[in-house]
């Protein structure tokens, strides 16, 4: 079989603790990382970029984010929408600040800004966890809601209250407002998502990481080794937050070219929170898949029934997809609480010892 590490020999430490230490998983990085740079923008149609991939990708940042503070650190968040809308809004008062500084830096720096809204929803985690922290943040989701509704500043006193995205160039491509291309913005829109992906593998599998694990497994044992609580809790916000900042940011400004607050309700938090558990919780590669089966499923509901020559309605297809999401939650927490990742995990296994049982 293709899938063996025979002969692949480890000689150092660095070599041993690689996050991809098999030469397979290396070389698929690779071919992945080169249909989603070269062959994607290539032969895929505006359709495929804009109303497939670019979403795909920004929900699988926010759902990054996401697992970060609930997968890797225990803590359960309802508040991501309200984090999202905090990076969306931000970076549009600092694009009309400061409206010639280049819009990606604006898009990232709104990541800050909303990390610090998650450290000061994050400080009750010290006290409370489990249910009660879900509520907390859940009233962090109203408030901010709330405020995008009732202060007109953060849109400048628009009189529609919403978000008008301006048009900015990047390197002479125009990037943002009606006239940019699909192409030009699901370019960006994968740097920064591959970009921050790597950090934060580099994150969880370093020292911070392991802090975040020891506290989601047991926090009072994490404490007696030395683990400063309190500090390790607002740093998991604050990079939870962060995260699902800048895909706010990117939501608004590189997908829908508008917004009005409905769009960061207590629904989009859920939509992130179904991406982490069908994915996987504690798991990177789990973003990306439950990001794309949550959000690839109703396009597939769309596409599947009139290539078979049974049409449906679209509300049809809608309460189909929430009965299928629905069902699908269940049977993961039953069966596989580990999600998709765990599955690809396990059949990734049993090939590397293929014919043999274990």
């Amino acid at each position: 079989m293709l899938y063996r590490e025979a002969g692949q020999f480890k000689t150092n430490y660095v070599a041993d603790q690689a996050i991809f230490p098999i030469r397979q998983d290396r070389i698929g990085i690779a071919v992945i990382l080169l249909i989603a740079f070269v062959a994607i923008p290539y032969f895929g149609d505006d359709f495929l970029l804009q109303a497939v991939m670019i979403p795909f990708l920004i929900y699988a940042l926010a759902s990054i984010g996401l697992n970060l503070l609930t997968g890797y650190t225990g803590l359960l968040s309802l508040g991501t929408g309200a984090f999202m809308g905090v990076g969306a809004y931000a970076c549009y008062k600092l694009t009309s600040v400061w409206p010639d500084v280049n819009i990606i830096v604006w898009i990232v720096c709104s990541g800050f800004f909303a990390a610090a809204v998650g450290v000061l929803f994050g400080l009750p985690s010290l006290r409370i966890k489990g249910f009660y922290l879900a509520i907390a943040t859940l009233a962090a989701q109203f408030f901010l809601q709330w405020c995008f509704v009732r202060i007109p500043w953060l849109v400048n006193y628009n009189v529609s209250n919403a978000i008008e995205v301006p048009q900015r160039k990047f390197l002479d491509m125009i990037v943002t407002g009606p006239s940019a291309t699909p192409i030009a913005r699901y370019l960006i829109v994968l740097t920064i998502v591959v970009a921050m992906t790597w950090i934060a593998s580099n994150i969880v599998h370093g020292r911070i990481g392991r802090m975040w694990m020891a506290i989601r497994d047991q926090d009072i044992a994490a404490e007696l080794m030395g683990i400063r609580l309190l500090r390790t809790k607002l740093l998991a916000f604050a990079v939870s937050s962060f995260y699902c900042g800048v895909a706010g940011a990117m939501l608004v400004f590189l997908w829908y070219g508008g917004a009005e607050a409905d769009t960061f309700n207590i629904n989009q938090s859920f939509f992130v929170l179904f991406m982490v558990i069908i994915g996987g919780l504690g798991s990177l590669l789990g973003s990306y898949l439950g990001a794309a089966l949550i959000f690839g499923l109703p396009i597939l509901l769309r596409i599947l029934p009139d290539a078979l020559g049974m049409p449906m309605h679209s509300a049809t297809i809608e309460h189909l997809s929430f009965l299928v999401v629905g069902a699908l939650i269940i049977f993961f927490l039953i069966v596989e609480p580990h999600g998709l990742a765990r599955m690809w995990q396990i059949a990734k296994q049993k090939l590397r010892v293929w014919p043999f049982p274990y």
